[in-house]
């Protein structure tokens, strides 16, 4: 049985804390283990490479660093950047929906 979680791949957030605050992009992946998402285009960092059999020159490479969730908010209206808090509600047959509590409770779709 799969549980709904608040944010999932595709949501498009906003860092709320830290050295990237105020900035949006989608969520690329989720790390359930890890409480952390990555973000499209937020917290890359550049990573050296040292010489090795499959790559003999060595280099540098740049990888993406995941976010702590509980530093993200869910983005309700991309045109103003309006943030909510997400809730989870029972349906009538039994399935649970996402909501955003500013919004009075709207529909997630």
């Amino acid at each position: 049985m799969a549980t709904i979680k608040r944010i999932i791949k595709g949501d498009f957030v906003k860092i709320i804390s830290g050295a990237n605050k105020g900035t949006t992009g989608k969520v690329t992946q989720v790390l359930a283990k890890q409480k952390s998402v990555l973000v499209e285009g937020v917290n890359n960092i550049h990573r050296h490479v040292k010489p090795s059999q499959a790559n003999p020159r060595g280099g540098h490479k740049d990888i993406q660093v995941p976010v702590s969730i509980h530093k993200v908010a869910l983005v309700v209206d991309e045109k103003s950047n309006k943030t909510s808090r997400v809730g989870l509600v029972k349906n009538a047959d039994g399935g649970t929906t996402r909501v955003a509590t500013q919004l009075k409770n709207k529909e997630i779709k």
